[in-house]
């Protein structure tokens, strides 16, 4: 060996064995077999509030069809001057509901009063058996002040008569009797015994739940395949009413609680129970739903496996990059990934190994794509060719790599969760609500023990069309 010849040796040697040393940096600053910490997966919770414009139109609808025609029956009602009356207070049709401030309702109540007049038992009634028939009408005008308990039942704290809307006499042996006094003691008495006396007047909790397990219903969703139950746990329910003068009811209802993630195989067959009602100060409209997520490493493996298996990556002229299996795991709060490859020449020769990948999965709302982000490689090949030819190509892999590892999800987010819109929007028999601008992105990406969780964020706003 010549002088030239052995310097020559002596430096390629040394060249080697330092490119080796800083691939072993490299690998030491990168250990697959590390066990690092994990990032605390954050609790995913939702919140709701609609604001709820109620026209006149609908109330009084609503007052017409929910009064029953019989309000009350009185029997044996002492008019004076020996004359007794037994009646029937009756809806007489349609009733009008005005608003006078935020808390005052003014309702004209048509009341037809039918029954029969006739004398005390004893005396002269020995001589008249027959009853004089009483068959009027009347508009009574009356002030409630209704109110929304927490415990789901509607109260009126005060009611007041200011007009009788009419007047009831009759004239019975000559005598000219005004029983107007009579029937507004009677309303008033009425008023104080079945309607002020009684916080618990009319129970909406029937009503609402009706609508709850529409809406709150556990559902089964799907995505890319791999099925899993939602379910909704309200932690509250806030309420804000108001009236508003020629318009209508103003509700701001709030909604504040969990989404849970069920087995596709033990979904619950119900919605959870609605919990008292609390003050709301919220008058906005949103719907912000955050919605629990995870996919185990082998799920995570097939998925990533069908976005990219096969895929080949040109290194240089000469050699070809095809990823031919993948293997997920945690790596702190980065993802690894372990890509087993093949990597072939324009001349035949072939070189195997396997590239182990962390990175930090992002997902850009804007392109609706998912990439990897901080993305770092170690080659974990036994073929020091390989192993030099990664070095020496560092730049080259990591630019592919960081190019190819990304992943349209907007398509599959939205196909798999539309059945979410579908479960929100809903029709009574007072109104319809859709939901407007549905969007959903993952809130992050959290490697766990056991698999990859992802949190997602559905938000949208209401439209709601009253009948």
């Amino acid at each position: 060996m010549t002088e030239p010849i052995f310097r020559i040796s002596i430096k390629r040697a040394l060249i080697f064995w330092a490119v080796a040393g800083l691939l072993a940096v490299s690998c030491k600053s990168l250990d697959p077999a590390a066990s690092l910490p994990l990032p605390a997966v954050p609790k995913t919770n939702s919140s709701l509030n609609i604001p709820l414009e109620i026209p006149f139109s609908t109330l009084i609808a609503v007052a017409n069809r929910e009064t029953p025609t019989l309000i009350f029956r009185q029997r044996g009602m002492d008019l004076g001057n020996g004359l007794v009356g037994d009646f029937d207070f009756s809806r007489n049709g349609k009733i009008q509901l005005r608003a006078l401030d935020q808390q005052r309702l003014e309702v004209v109540f048509p009341l037809k009063i039918q029954g029969e007049v006739g004398l005390k038992p004893g005396g002269i009634r020995n001589l008249l058996q027959s009853k004089i028939p009483i068959n009027q009408s009347l508009a009574p005008v009356f002030v409630i002040n209704p109110e929304i308990q927490s415990n789901w039942y509607l109260g009126i704290k005060e009611f007041e008569l200011l007009d009788l809307g009419g007047k009831m006499a009759l004239s019975v042996l000559g005598i000219e009797l005004d029983l107007s006094p009579l029937v507004r003691n009677e309303i008033r008495e009425f008023a104080k015994q079945e309607l002020t006396s009684k916080p618990n007047l009319l129970a909406l909790k029937p009503l609402m739940e009706s609508i709850w397990n529409q809406v709150g219903k556990p559902i089964v969703v799907e995505v890319e395949g791999k099925k899993a139950g939602l379910s909704i746990r309200p932690d509250s329910v806030k309420l804000r009413e108001y009236l508003q003068p020629n318009k209508g009811l103003h509700l701001d209802l709030g909604f504040q609680g969990q989404v849970q993630l069920h087995p596709a195989t033990a979904v619950p067959s119900r919605a959870f129970p609605l919990p008292k009602i609390s003050a709301n100060t919220d008058g906005s409209n949103q719907i912000d739903l955050e919605l629990p997520l995870a996919f185990t490493y082998a799920e995570l493996d097939a998925l990533i496996q069908k976005s990219f298996g096969g895929q080949a990556i040109r290194m240089n002229k000469s050699y070809v990059f095809n990823a031919t299996q993948f293997r997920t795991q945690a790596y702190g709060d980065r993802l690894g990934i372990t890509v087993a490859f093949t990597a072939r020449s324009s001349k035949g020769e072939e070189l195997t190994g396997e590239l182990f990948l962390a990175g930090q999965p992002i997902y850009d709302p804007a392109t609706q794509v998912l990439r990897v982000d901080n993305l770092d490689f170690v080659m974990k090949s036994g073929s020091a060719k390989a192993m030099l030819g990664t070095l020496i190509k560092r730049g080259k892999i990591h630019k592919q790599l960081s190019q190819q590892m990304k992943m349209p999800l907007g398509e599959t987010i939205g196909e798999s969760l539309k059945g979410l819109q579908g479960r929100l929007s809903l029709q009574t028999s007072v109104a319809n609500l859709a939901i407007q601008g549905l969007q959903i992105v993952p809130l992050g990406f959290y490697p766990t023990a056991t698999g990859l969780a992802i949190p997602l964020k559905a938000t949208a706003t209401t439209a709601i069309q009253w009948k």
